[in-house]
C-alpha cells in the first residue's frame, strides 16, 4: 500500500477532457482558419483594408460556427445519456432485485467475492441506487455528463481570443511584411497551444507543440499558394 503522503500527490487527466477538448480544438482552428484566410487573401494581392475585413469576418463566423457545431454534437451526446437514465431508471422499478444482482455481478468481475459484491452492492443502493447503476453499469458519473452549452461557450471563446493574434499581427507589422508577421505568429501560438494542451494531457510537450505547429503551418502554406494563383489569374 502506498503511504499517504504519495497518494495524495496522484493526479490524472480524465476530469478534463471535456472543456479541454472544445478549448484546443477552438482554440486551434481559431488561429488556423483565421491566419490562413487572412494570409490566402493577403497573397492575392488584396489591400490591408480587405485582409482586414476577411480576418474580422473569418473570427465572427468561425466563433458562431464553432460554438453551433459543439452544442449540437454534445447535445446529442447529453440526449443518449438523458435517454439510458430514464431507460436505468425504468429498470430499476421494474425488476429492482434484479438490478441488484446486476450490480453484485459487476463488482465480481472486478475482483470481489460474491459475498462481498453483494455487500456493496445492497449498501450503494440504499445510499442512491441510481447514482450506483450510472457510475458502475454505464459510465456516467455528474462530473463527466455531457454539457452543450458549456462546450459551446468555451468553443466559440477560445476560437475568436486565439483568432485575434493575427488581426493583431496585421495591424501591427509594416505593410512589406504583413504575411510572414501573420504566418509567424499563428506558428508560435500553434506551438504554445499544443504544448499547453500536451501539458494538461499528460504528453510529450515537444511533440504536441510540433505536431499543432506542422498541421497549422501546411493549412497556411497551402492557402497563400491557392490566393497567389487565385491573384495572378484575377489580375
Amino acid at each position: 500500500m502506498l503511504p499517504t503522503t504519495i497518494a495524495a500527490k496522484e493526479t490524472h487527466k480524465r476530469g478534463r477532457e471535456g472543456w479541454l477538448r472544445a478549448a484546443v480544438l477552438g482554440a486551434d482552428d481559431g488561429v488556423v482558419s483565421t491566419a490562413s484566410l487572412m494570409i490566402g487573401v493577403a497573397a492575392a494581392n488584396a489591400e490591408s483594408r480587405a485582409v482586414l475585413v476577411a480576418g474580422v469576418a473569418g473570427l465572427v463566423a468561425g466563433a458562431l460556427s464553432m460554438a453551433a457545431g459543439e452544442f449540437v454534437s454534445v447535445s446529442s451526446q447529453r440526449d443518449n445519456e438523458q435517454a439510458d437514465i430514464e431507460k436505468e431508471k425504468g429498470e430499476l422499478a421494474d425488476d429492482p432485485k434484479g438490478e441488484l444482482k446486476e450490480l453484485a455481478g459487476i463488482y465480481r468481475q472486478r475482483g470481489l467475492d460474491a459475498a462481498l459484491a453483494m455487500q456493496v452492492a445492497e449498501q450503494l443502493s440504499a445510499h442512491n441506487r441510481l447514482e450506483a447503476h450510472l457510475r458502475d453499469e454505464l459510465q456516467i458519473h455528474e462530473s463527466t455528463q455531457a454539457r452543450p452549452v458549456e462546450a459551446a461557450l468555451v468553443s466559440a471563446a477560445s476560437f475568436a481570443s486565439l483568432a485575434l493574434l493575427p488581426l493583431a499581427a496585421l495591424l501591427l507589422a509594416p505593410m512589406s511584411l504583413r504575411g510572414p508577421a501573420m504566418a509567424a505568429t499563428a506558428v508560435v501560438s500553434l506551438a504554445a497551444l499544443g504544448a499547453v494542451g500536451a501539458h494538461l494531457g499528460g504528453a510529450s510537450l515537444w511533440r504536441g507543440a510540433l505536431r499543432v505547429a506542422c498541421g497549422g503551418g501546411i493549412a497556411m502554406a497551402v492557402t497563400a499558394l491557392i490566393g497567389k494563383a487565385l491573384g495572378v489569374l484575377v489580375s
